[in-house]
């Protein structure tokens, strides 16, 4: 149902009975590998293309979290699925190879929030007794689509951020064993401050992640403390310093120990060449559905939230000096009690 103004809360807390995270090379060097299922050695995974390499990590991905929900894919009724390709490509042509009934969703880096939210409200109304959720992005597809192939050696400014190769995904229920369960989800609005920047997306994106925090607070009567920990998706450095900055201007008691940012955990920024840290669909993927259920699991979390942004730009919108639209989903996860 409906609580305050923009947040779906889930009377039935749909269960996570199943996830898996598959990296590439780079994220694999950083300091989450251990909590990922699968990393592979090479970029291009052995495919013809990058667009085929990403669309093997989203259709991995989705087996193992299927496997490890102990289900196969006779059992989906829907998967909510979304990427950065243009139409979707890599997500629409892995639901050609799970086979089950698909539901296409944008939000650019946000996806992984906004098919997790949309596949918990599926299940939480019954009109499906499991859902797969899953998102994915590649370093070099991202890269050849929104700004140069990588073979063209093009220099970037600190500002701008690296595209994480990866592919998350989670299996959702009605009922069942599992590390958390799915409580809420607050859908973001468009804001848009008018940067134009396509290499400084941390600091457009970063005042629509502060917007879903604020109305996520406000629907839901709660404040930071009550979260171990709010981790946006992909602000990075830079991002992630101006959101602290608004945060503290409003007047929102929120620690550095408990408010930290995806782009920041997955990549060691201080050794690996990622200019200000990570982004793409991936990176709130990764991060969320390995290494944070897994801090879940072992009882070091019991609720987090976690807000993915997105920029909602194209190549197009770019090369016609259109600002850049941004947009965050915050979904509250919260670690599923024994017997319950």
């Amino acid at each position: 149902m409906l609580r305050g103004k923009q947040t779906w809360w889930f009377a039935n807390r749909p269960v996570i009975i199943g996830t898996a995270t598959v990296v590439g090379p780079d994220e694999g060097d950083g300091p989450l590998a251990a909590d990922y299922d699968l990393i592979h050695p090479e970029l291009d995974m052995q495919q013809k293309s990058w667009e085929k390499a990403e669309r093997l990590l989203l259709e991995q991905a989705s087996d193992l979290a299927m496997q490890h929900a102990g289900i196969d894919k006779n059992k989906l009724q829907v998967f909510v699925g979304g990427d950065l390709m243009n139409q979707l490509m890599s997500s629409s042509f892995s639901a050609r190879s799970i086979g089950v009934p698909y539901l296409g969703v944008f939000g650019a880096c946000s996806t992984s929030m906004e098919s997790l939210a949309v596949a918990a409200l599926i299940v939480d109304s019954r009109s499906a007794q499991y859902a797969l959720a899953g998102t994915c992005s590649h370093n070099c597809t991202a890269e050849k689509q929104f700004r140069y192939p990588t073979e063209y050696g093009a220099q970037k400014p600190p500002t701008a951020q690296y595209t994480v190769t990866g592919a998350g995904a989670a299996v959702i229920a009605e009922t069942g064993d599992g590390v958390a369960v799915v409580e809420c989800a607050t859908i973001g609005k468009i804001v848009d401050l008018g940067i134009k920047d396509p290499f400084n997306m941390g600091a457009a994106m970063a005042p629509a992640a502060v917007d879903t925090i604020q109305t996520h607070l406000n629907d839901t009567g709660r404040t930071p403390g009550d979260y171990d920990m709010i981790v946006t998706g992909d602000l990075a450095s830079v991002g992630h310093r101006i959101a602290s900055d608004l945060l503290r201007r409003d007047g929102v008691p929120i620690e550095e120990t408990v408010f930290t940012d995806c782009g920041l955990l997955v990549y060691d920024v201080e050794k690996q060449k990622v200019q200000a840290g990570g982004s793409g669909c991936a990176c709130s993927a990764v991060v969320t559905y390995g290494h944070l259920l897994k801090r879940m699991a072992k009882g070091e979390l019991s609720r987090i939230l976690v807000v993915a942004t997105g920029a909602l730009l194209s190549p197009l919108s770019y090369q016609q000096g259109e600002s850049i639209p941004c947009i965050a989903h915050a979904v509250s996860i919260e670690r599923k009690e024994r017997g319950r």
